[in-house]
């Protein structure tokens, strides 16, 4: 994963490029930890690095879900909470292969939908939804993962940094396999 998103050639390319950047700066942030570690709440909040992995990816199945108007099983009975949270039994790396299907699943979904104006109806029963609209476009829709996937991934790095002093770029180094620079070296664990 390069520190930045490739020139992109239109706008579907630009809002999917976007959007993977930003699931692997949330991907990254658990590189290298354990199943315990992804489940510390290292700060004031309840967040964990492996709870906001699963909210991103229940999130991304959800709008998906909503776009191709095939209902979203499940998603208004989800405890909030418990949507942040690795349940027992669940593993970091269970998560994270979730988070690469979800994100193969809305390629395909996006690849199929001809016109990025294509309305999207827009959920009912949450407080952050206007009453006063019916739809949106895919674009709104990519668009608000981009800023759900990027808010959860700044999350993400806070909480890493808490529990091990591991900051983006060094574990973009370690992932990579970067050079050591004399300004960056590559996380390493236990360093």
């Amino acid at each position: 994963m390069p520190g930045n998103v490739r020139p992109v050639v239109d706008e579907r390319d630009g809002l999917l490029a976007f959007l993977a950047q930003q699931r692997d700066v949330l991907r990254l942030a658990a590189y290298g930890l354990s199943d315990e570690q992804a489940r510390l709440t290292p700060t004031r909040s309840a967040l964990s690095v492996g709870g906001l992995i699963k909210h991103v990816t229940n999130t991304e199945r959800h709008w998906m879900d909503v776009v191709a108007q095939r209902g979203s099983p499940g998603h208004g009975s989800r405890d909030y909470v418990e949507d942040f949270r690795l349940a027992e039994g669940e593993t970091l790396a269970d998560m994270l292969a979730a988070y690469a299907a979800a994100a193969e699943e809305t390629e395909e979904i996006v690849a199929g939908i001809a016109d990025l104006g294509q309305p999207v109806p827009v959920p009912r029963g949450a407080p952050w939804f206007p009453d006063d609209a019916d739809a949106w476009p895919v674009r709104w829709v990519l668009l608000h993962l981009i800023e759900e996937t990027a808010r959860h991934a700044g999350h993400a790095d806070i909480i890493r940094e808490h529990i091990d002093g591991a900051t983006t770029y060094p574990l973009i180094a370690a992932a990579e396999g970067w050079p050591s620079t004399p300004w960056m070296q590559p996380w390493k664990p236990g360093g």
